[in-house]
């Protein structure tokens, strides 16, 4: 659409927007939010992007009255972004047209566990701890863990992953079927509980990782897995980040089924260290976790110990106890807070990439590289397993040449995954903040994107100014 025709039509869909709340209001009354401190906690955005505040906030309780709103808001050309916890990294619950902020978080509860089948079926609101606190008591769990404690409907779409992404895969490859609401307010079930179809498109995936654009969910049936009869996790320290990487290649080409494996360089071992008390030296390290019975969780732990000596790494430090590894992962997952310690007063902001394993090395090599030419402070950390890494910029907010100068940063940085064959986003989602990267990964398919867009959502209501450049 030519900008000509999009200023045109600013008019008459914030006069929609007007009267789509004035009809919400009367409809739902007071889980129809309007205050501002309640709409700018529902699209803040850990990222240089600023704050795009929702007209209203509407806290759904039901399938029925999340088609009910989409239906309404169709009606008055309304966007509606929705929002689980809004932990998301990249402006997806930014309101850049205004509209409704859609919360799912009422939408908790575990609806089944299915414990001969190894999945369940939960609503969107039901956070990924809360999932495993429900499941304690089965001997089961749910395996992706993106870091923060965020809703299991956000994780799906926006394809989550996390920590054990290694072993376990990442959202794609753990959501069996959902269900959905589209543009149109029409409620769709894109699978049954079967492990496997054939059954026509794979509206599943399609739906996974679209970011609200093209429907929103309100039913996830998802994997489940049991619980290891053993767990050991430990720390390797390295001479440089150059042979933990290249540790980290041949475990994955050795087949060694490890569950989590971790990055951390130099810099985000100090702020670790500092922030959690750990025990170990500021050196570029792995985290690492396997699961199995007692003796194959030894035979791993062995052959890594081998592997990582051989490139001048170890000992491996090992955390048996529950309590150990406990504290070796909040500390892990703590780290975003602790790296903010490395300059008091800035703001984080994370950015990732994702790159075949066998130039994981090579990519933050270089990267090392940019970040010291640039003159920022920029910790790395990754799960390294999959050839997916973090930066954490730490930039003052209020310096327009530290916030150039990160720009430009993360533009060469996605620049350099994608020319490595690998993508400008291993996790984060696109957003706002990588949409100006898409077609130069994918090309001509943004354009079959942008085509199922307008088939599904003609209007543009669902999430717009998100993912399509």
């Amino acid at each position: 659409m030519a900008l000509a025709d999009i200023l045109a039509e600013r008019p008459a869909r914030r006069a929609g927007i007007t009267s789509a709340v004035s009809v919400l209001k009367q409809r739902f009354g007071e889980r129809l939010v309007t205050g501002e401190d309640v709409r700018r906690a529902h699209a803040h955005s850990t990222t240089y992007i600023p704050t795009q505040m929702p007209d209203a906030v509407f806290f759904a309780e039901s399938e029925d009255e999340v088609a009910t709103l989409v239906q309404l808001c169709g009606e008055y050309a309304t966007p509606i972004v929705a929002f689980g916890t809004g932990s998301s990294l990249e402006g997806h619950v930014n309101a850049p047209e205004g509209g409704i902020s859609l919360d799912l978080s009422r939408m908790d509860k575990v609806l089944a566990v299915n414990a001969e089948d190894l999945d369940c079926t939960v609503e969107p609101g039901v956070t990924r701890e809360a999932l495993n606190a429900h499941l304690r008591d089965t001997g089961l769990f749910f395996p992706i863990d993106p870091g923060a404690n965020a809703s299991l409907g956000g994780m799906a779409a926006t394809r989550a992953s996390g920590t054990n992404a290694v072993r376990y895969g990442t959202m794609r490859d753990n959501v069996i079927g959902l269900t959905a609401v589209m543009a149109d307010g029409k409620i769709i079930r894109t699978a049954r509980r079967a492990k496997k179809t054939s059954a026509g498109y794979d509206l599943t995936r399609l739906l996974v990782g679209s970011e609200g654009t093209l429907g929103i969910i309100t039913k996830l049936n998802l994997k489940l897995y049991g619980i290891p009869e053993s767990i050991r996790a430990g720390v390797c320290p390295f001479p440089d980040v150059k042979s933990a990487c290249d540790a980290v290649i041949q475990t994955i080409q050795a087949g060694v089924p490890v569950a989590r494996i971790e990055l951390l360089d130099a810099l985000s071992m100090q702020a670790a260290i500092a922030h959690s008390q750990l025990d170990v030296e500021a050196r570029p390290s792995l985290f690492l976790e396997f699961h199995g019975s007692q003796s194959s969780v030894a035979e791993q732990a062995e052959l890594f110990g081998a592997i990582a000596e051989d490139h001048g790494g170890g000992p491996l430090k090992s955390a048996a106890r529950t309590e150990e590894r406990a504290l070796l992962w909040k500390a892990r997952h703590q780290f975003y807070w602790a790296a903010l310690a490395l300059r008091p007063g800035a703001k984080g902001i994370a950015t990732d990439v994702c790159v075949p394993v066998s130039r994981l090395a090579e990519c933050i090599a270089e990267t090392q590289g940019d970040i010291d030419a640039a003159g920022l402070i920029a910790p790395i950390v990754g799960h390294v397993g999959d050839g997916n890494f973090h930066v954490t910029l730490l930039l003052d907010m209020d310096s327009a040449e530290e916030i150039a100068a990160a720009e430009a940063f993360m533009a060469r940085l996605a620049e350099r995954a994608v020319a490595m064959d690998g993508t400008c986003t291993g996790e984060h989602g696109v957003g706002q903040g990588k949409r100006g990267y898409l077609r130069k990964e994918l090309g001509d398919a943004v354009d079959v994107m942008a085509t199922i867009k307008k088939a599904l959502d003609p209007d543009n209501i669902l999430n717009p100014g998100k993912i399509l450049p």
